[in-house]
């Protein structure tokens, strides 16, 4: 706070004072008191007067320049309130009083939400299973039924799998770390679980496979691991062109990472659309054009991948086809 600002913020006090100093000089005056007198007044008046806004000036100054120094050095600001020093002044106190109340309520706030993030996020999990189980049951029927439209209806079915696979990973995303179980595993095996899991959708569209060297084995959540690669072939599978299709899957292992490469020869991705795939609810031309796209898919991987700490790209060209990438990192920190 400059001097200035703080002479204005107190221009009514200064002025009432003066004014009120003036009619009593002017009353000194008629009454004949000599000049030197009122001139004594003035200095008992406002000597007192400037020595205390000045000190006064110098309190506050103090106070907010250590406040702002405090600010500036905290990470999380919300914990002001905690760190500033001992209030000298009662100003100063009632301001730690109202920093320490914001400071609750935003606390209380805060673990409101999260329960009811935590109570949502149990109920769609709960959902989730509950559902799984007639779907179950009626894939099973299905499959001892070898109509055409006992076809479509399974071929269905397993798009509404999908989307409640989608849900309760879309569900648990918020907070990886609680449902993260580090682990060595193979990472070929995962990839044909992958595989597994879309091998109807191969057959159906007369897409074919060609599996290269995938080895290696990584350190991380093999469940998330097995739905990320599974977005992206379910993906890559999608946009293939029926009997023409091709899609190809292999690794390459460096010294720092291990790179698995999901290739598809479809319709690919127009440049205009490229740099937002991992956008959430993003579908683009070809969602809107090939499939009923929901524009969760690569936006949950982008968002699993950061949490788990891997990396994605993709690189589409628009009538060649597209590339995916997933960079898992490699290393001593890996080594156990």
């Amino acid at each position: 706070m400059s001097i200035i600002t703080f002479i204005k913020e107190r221009m009514l006090f200064l002025m009432v004072n003066l004014i009120m100093f003036l009619l009593i000089g002017i009353l000194m005056k008629v009454v004949e008191v000599p000049i030197n007198i009122i001139f004594i007044l003035f200095l008992i008046w406002f000597g007192p007067l400037i020595t205390y806004m000045f000190l006064e000036f110098i309190k506050y100054n103090r106070y907010l320049k250590n406040l702002t120094h405090t600010i500036d050095g905290l990470d999380k600001k919300y914990l002001l309130s905690e760190v500033i020093n001992e209030p000298r002044f009662q100003e100063e106190r009632i301001i730690n009083e109202v920093l320490k109340e914001c400071n609750k309520s935003m606390h209380e706030n805060v673990k409101y939400y999260k329960d009811e993030q935590i109570e949502y996020r149990e109920y769609i999990e709960t959902w989730v299973h509950e559902i799984k189980t007639p779907i179950a049951s009626a894939k099973l029927i299905l499959e001892n039924d070898d109509s055409n439209l006992s076809s479509r209806i399974n071929y269905e079915m397993k798009r509404v799998e999908g989307f409640i696979e989608q849900v309760l990973y879309y569900a648990r995303s918020s907070d990886v770390s609680k449902d993260y179980i580090i682990k060595k595993f193979s990472l070929r095996n995962v990839v044909m679980k992958a595989v597994k899991n879309n091998s109807r959708d191969f057959i159906n569209r007369n897409i074919k496979l060609n599996i290269k060297e995938v080895e290696g084995t990584i350190f991380s959540d093999a469940k998330w691991v097995e739905f990320i690669i599974n977005q992206i072939i379910i993906n890559a599978v999608k946009f293939s062109i029926p009997n023409k299709g091709e899609v190809s899957i292999f690794s390459k292992i460096n010294e720092n990472n291990i790179i698995l490469t999901i290739e598809d020869n479809g319709v690919g991705i127009s440049e205009k659309d490229i740099d937002r795939v991992f956008e959430k609810g993003f579908t683009g031309e070809n969602g809107r054009k090939f499939g009923k796209s929901t524009g969760i898919g690569l936006y949950l991987c982008k968002k699993l991948c950061d949490k788990l700490g891997i990396g994605i790209s993709l690189i589409s060209k628009e009538g060649l086809g597209t590339k995916v990438n997933i960079v898992f990192p490699q290393g001593k920190f890996t080594d156990f």
